[in-house]
């Protein structure tokens, strides 16, 4: 008879994993993950050697403001670097990997050739910048943006409804016009003009599909077609042939296999040759039955530089500044709705990088704190409202629900006695409101949400969680896992493989949520009402047009360069 550790490493043997990558906005992270039960045995991250080119190009050309660009090679570092790290560190035997699952910042796209090189690594456009991946947060397609919503409404085009009204200046059509009218010479280059969702699965099995969630959410797919050539002509001539010449492919649905992986993925990765390479799909869709969140009115938010929201209903309507409705968009079955705030995490990275002074610095390396953890230290001793102070969280724009990217940050209440860690909380809760007036905004429009889940790097911050536990007046959730996205896309990669019927099973088995794990406090949510309110007075005031000083400003600058 085997002994207790023989008949263990029996059935270790005989175990199946997945693994899952996650392409985020700085770095990529691998995860390799057992079927049977989601457990996580190792992961790995890899930075971007580029990270986001915002301000110049590898050879120095300068931007102009409101760009974000990437570089694929930094894609492909991460399927040679994370990968075989994670491998390694899990003790799992190539052989016993069934398949392999990605996820992708969206909208994230890049112009390529027809066999998918990427056009800024060919000959002679290295200093071309709509030659590179446009990042999520590339804001400067805002015109363009405005154009596309403009004409839409002018033509009682169907489709504009099921994008809350506007379309938004981070998706692939505004994007794409940007480039036809600023670069034509590469937008005719262009051959194919892809989410990186789709470019990264395509380097992975050597077979392009366009995926349902990307095409549903950020390229104005609906109902089996994408606007059409009169309305693309009406924006601009020569767009008229962007979908049919660039952009049209065979759609693929979440959780099913795109081919197998080719022998020079297999070469980077370390994984074997002809295993499920999975369909892509978004980052924050990918993590909602991550969480476990596979039923109408279970909100996900997945926080990190930015926020998406995410949400299945079985009710389908129309809510202002939503992302999207796709039928099918999150979970088979289902209305798939998204929203979202532009800057979160970002918005506290770019206050640690410019208000955090050296007195500062110095208590905390004395107290072994990184900045973030000491300023969460110092306003952690704060009652609500005793900063004096209240923010707009809109220094990257405003996804949601009033999608403009031409918004900007504002802070008010500032006097010669405010403090470093006054702002970084009064910047924390800004965020908080932003998340509640999305779900106030969900709910007025008949599409209730009846559980918040937080996902994220962010969920770390235990008082961020209590304030938006406060702001909001409802328990939070919080996944079970400190890398949902890449979770969430091992997991669709069991479906893909056969290990699970579908990804509600596959949640079942594999998901990882803990309930109601910060819970409101009665006289600390009564406080932020007030301040909830005073929010949104400013949130009306500078977004829905009675005072356009950000957007004057924006000309201001964009004449100054």
């Amino acid at each position: 008879m085997p002994t207790v550790t023989e008949a263990q490493d029996e059935r270790k043997t005989a175990e199946t994993y997945v693994v899952g990558v996650d392409f985020g906005t700085l770095s990529g992270r691998a995860v390799v993950v057992r079927v049977r039960d989601g457990a996580e045995l190792a992961a790995a991250e890899h930075p971007y050697a580029h990270a986001v080119l915002d301000r110049e190009l590898p050879d120095g050309t300068r931007l102009p403001p409101d760009w974000a660009l990437q570089v694929p090679s930094d894609y492909i570092d991460v399927l040679r670097t994370a990968v075989p790290e994670a491998l390694a560190r899990s003790g799992v035997r190539p052989d016993q990997v069934m398949g392999i699952g990605t996820d992708f910042t969206a909208c994230t796209v890049l112009p390529a050739l027809a066999d998918g090189t990427p056009l800024c690594e060919l000959p002679g456009l290295a200093d071309r910048p709509h030659a590179y991946p446009k990042l999520w947060r590339h804001h400067a397609a805002q015109a363009q943006a405005d154009r596309i919503t403009a004409l839409a409404e002018e033509r009682k085009e169907d489709w504009l409804a099921r994008y809350g009204g506007r379309v938004s200046s981070e998706w692939e059509f505004a994007k794409a016009l940007q480039v036809l009218e600023e670069d034509p010479e590469v937008y005719r280059r262009t051959e194919r003009w892809l989410e990186a969702a789709d470019w990264i699965v395509w380097r992975l099995c050597g077979r392009y599909v366009r995926n349902a969630c990307t095409a549903g959410y950020k390229g104005q797919f609906q109902d089996g077609s994408y606007p059409s050539p009169d309305y693309l002509a009406a924006l601009n001539p020569g767009f008229v042939d962007f979908v049919t010449g660039k952009l049209d492919q065979p759609i693929a649905q979440l959780g099913e296999e795109a081919g197998g992986l080719t022998a020079e993925a297999a070469a980077w990765t370390g994984l074997p040759e002809g295993i499920t390479v999975c369909v892509g799909n978004v980052d924050a869709h990918v993590t909602a039955p991550a969480a476990g969140a596979v039923e109408p009115g279970q909100m996900v938010a997945i926080m990190g530089t930015s926020t998406c929201h995410v949400m299945s209903s079985d009710r389908h309507e129309t809510v202002p500044g939503m992302c999207g409705v796709v039928d099918g968009g999150i979970l088979p079955g289902l209305w798939g709705y998204e929203a979202g705030q532009s800057g979160v995490g970002d918005i506290f990275g770019w206050f640690v990088r410019n208000g955090f002074p050296a007195s500062y610095t110095e208590a905390a390396a004395v107290l072994g704190r990184d900045p973030h953890e000491h300023l969460t230290a110092l306003a952690a001793e704060q009652k609500v409202g005793e900063h004096g102070l209240i923010a707009l969280d809109w220094h990257s724009g405003n996804r949601s629900v009033l999608v403009d990217h031409d918004l900007s940050g504002v802070l008010v209440g500032l006097t010669l006695s405010t403090r470093p860690e006054d702002i970084y909380r009064a910047l924390l809760e800004a965020t908080a409101f932003g998340t509640r007036t999305i779900i106030e905004t969900f709910e007025t429009a008949s599409v209730p949400v009846e559980e918040l889940i937080i996902a994220g790097g962010l969920t770390k911050n235990a008082l961020l969680m209590q304030i938006y536990a406060d702001v909001t007046g409802r328990p939070l959730g919080l996944i079970g896992s400190a890398q949902g996205p890449a979770l969430g896309a091992a997991m669709h990669a069991a479906v893909a493989a056969g290990a699970y019927p579908d990804i509600r099973a596959a949640a079942r088995a594999m998901g990882q949520l803990h309930r109601d794990a910060y819970r409101p406090d009665p006289e600390r949510a009564a406080a932020y009402d007030l301040l909830y309110a005073e929010y949104r007075l400013l949130h009306d005031y500078f977004g829905r047009g009675a005072n356009e000083v950000m957007h004057r400003l924006r000309r201001i600058r964009a004449n100054s360069m």
